[in-house]
């Protein structure tokens, strides 16, 4: 139960910026005994694995702050988050200290699924989301947005890893902070397009 939580969060969080739950897992597990990922997984942890994450991370940071960029940035990441999401639900849910269970490391392959399952929806909440706050606020939304999806998962990782019982709390109010932003940004594009009619 606890991998399954941890893996959730961490797929959850890659679905908002992918790189950033892959070097939290890196980072703890090359620098403290909380995660030691199984031998098929250790490589990620590997000095190669962490500079390219970093790199890549440094990138997305860039890139989802500016507006129109971060639409086609999104586009390139429905590939990239799920896939992400799959590998540290795998990779976490397959550590010794998050569960003891045999039956995970006999079967990767559903945490892999759950993993792209949850990624996958959080994304595509994001993906929506994202062009309608640029819309509603002429793009000076995309910065402040990006930098929420960061610090959220930035959090949702740390949860993850270190309380993972809370991820169930953290889950729910992402879906209702995802379904809130969608809502306001379509109820401002809508205002915005009646005042152009009667214009």
């Amino acid at each position: 139960m606890i991998a399954a939580l941890t893996g959730a969060g961490l797929s959850a969080a890659a679905g908002l910026n992918a790189y950033i739950p892959f070097l939290l897992v890196a980072l703890v597990a090359r620098f403290s005994d909380v995660i030691t990922l199984p031998q098929s997984y250790a490589w990620i942890e590997s000095w190669w694995a962490i500079g390219v994450g970093a790199v890549l991370l440094l990138t997305e940071v860039v890139l989802d702050k500016i507006p129109a960029v971060d639409t086609v940035n999104d586009a390139v990441q429905t590939f990239i988050r799920p896939s992400m999401g799959g590998l540290v639900f795998a990779a976490t849910s397959a550590a010794e200290e998050v569960d003891r269970s045999t039956w995970v490391t006999e079967h990767p392959w559903v945490g892999i699924v759950l993993g792209v399952v949850v990624s996958g929806l959080v994304h595509t909440g994001k993906t929506a989301a994202r062009p309608a706050i640029n819309a509603g606020t002429l793009g000076f939304g995309a910065p402040v947005a990006s930098t929420v999806e960061d610090g959220a998962s930035i959090g949702m990782s740390l949860v993850a890893v270190f309380l993972p019982v809370l991820v169930i709390v953290l889950l729910v109010a992402l879906a209702v902070l995802l379904l809130w932003l969608w809502r306001v940004s379509r109820r401002r594009r809508r205002r915005r397009d009646q005042r152009r009619a009667l214009a």
